[in-house]
């Protein structure tokens, strides 16, 4: 009878447990919600007139969102060790779609945000941080990730400081047409391998395109036709990674928007802007059903990656439209 009670009050905790666990992991894998830009930078500018300052929006909008990442619920979970952070996955995707568009945000500001021309030199502070922001999103010690993460926001922060004090280094930010197509070149392929990637939840035969338009055929090896299919235990991973990205990348093209308003009206692209920042509103809907669904095409079921394939395919498309405005005189 003793044996019996004991199993029962183990069962009766493993039950408890679970739930638990359950309700911490739909809570911990909740999405962060697009954020008013503007609003939030005003809020930490202790002088008004910062805002004005080029790259202190930008700056700002890239150290807000990696600071989302590090301490929103459950704070980074991509490297936990244990549950309930390490039985989820949702959120860890995501979490790397964040990382990746700032990996290239930071990437650009090296290269050419910070640089008025080629032969200038680098940023130290930016060239510092972008390392630290490229760390493995897994690691979890020597050092863990979320720890070199902090590092290059504390570094933004010194970047950020200089920015609005001439006198305090040499720090500069510059609104080029030719500065902001870089940029979003680097977010045309990203944005372009998650339309295919998506789309390949359903399983299509696909020509092999990538030798298109040259004469001379030189690659490794010759396949002209492939099977392509996301598998069933990965399609909700890459949808979420993708989310991620959008996420991320809405928050910086409203900053862009503010930072390169006057580069934008001249182009006549400000309207091109606008509209891919609402395609990818869109992307973040909220997803009612408890699991990504993986119909085929016009069958049954809803196809939530092809859902997600077409806003972003649409972003992808008027991105490609502004970064060639950009390149006009």
């Amino acid at each position: 009878m003793k044996e019996h009670l004991t199993v029962k009050r183990i069962g009766g905790v493993a039950v408890l447990l679970f739930i638990i666990f359950w309700l911490i992991g739909w809570y911990w894998s909740l999405s962060p919600a697009p954020f008013n830009v503007k609003e939030r930078v005003a809020a930490q500018a202790q002088d008004k007139s910062h805002t004005d300052v080029p790259g202190y929006t930008l700056t700002t909008t890239m150290i807000m969102v990696t600071e989302e990442l590090l301490n929103k619920p459950g704070g980074y979970l991509s490297n936990d060790q244990m549950p309930p952070g390490l039985l989820l996955d949702n959120m860890p995707a995501f979490e790397f779609g964040v990382l990746e568009m700032t990996r290239d945000l930071a990437l650009s500001m090296r290269k050419d945000f910070t640089r008025s021309q080629s032969q200038s030199v680098e940023n130290p502070r930016i060239a510092k941080a972008v390392p630290q922001f490229n760390m493995d999103h897994t690691n979890w010690a020597f050092p863990a990730a979320e720890s070199s993460y902090q590092k290059g926001v504390d570094l933004m922060y010194a970047y950020r400081r200089e920015l609005v004090d001439p006198t305090a280094g040499d720090s500069q930010f510059y609104t080029r047409a030719d500065n902001l197509r870089e940029w979003l070149k680097l977010v045309e392929k990203r944005m372009g391998s998650y339309s295919q990637r998506l789309s390949a939840s359903v399983g299509s035969a696909r020509i092999n395109t990538d030798m298109a338009g040259q004469r001379t055929k030189n690659q490794a090896s010759e396949i002209s036709e492939k099977q392509v299919k996301t598998s069933w235990w990965k399609t909700d991973d890459v949808f979420y990674e993708a989310k991620g990205a959008s996420w991320a990348l809405l928050q910086y093209l409203k900053a862009a928007e503010i930072e390169f308003r006057d580069v934008l009206e001249d182009k006549n692209a400000l309207v091109s802007l606008r509209q891919i920042i609402r395609e990818l509103e869109a992307t973040q809907h909220t997803v009612w059903s408890p699991m990504i669904l993986n119909g085929d095409g016009f069958g049954m079921l809803a196809n939530h990656s092809l859902v997600m394939a077409n806003y972003i395919s649409r972003a992808n498309a008027a991105l490609i439209e502004l970064s060639e405005l950009m390149n006009q005189g």
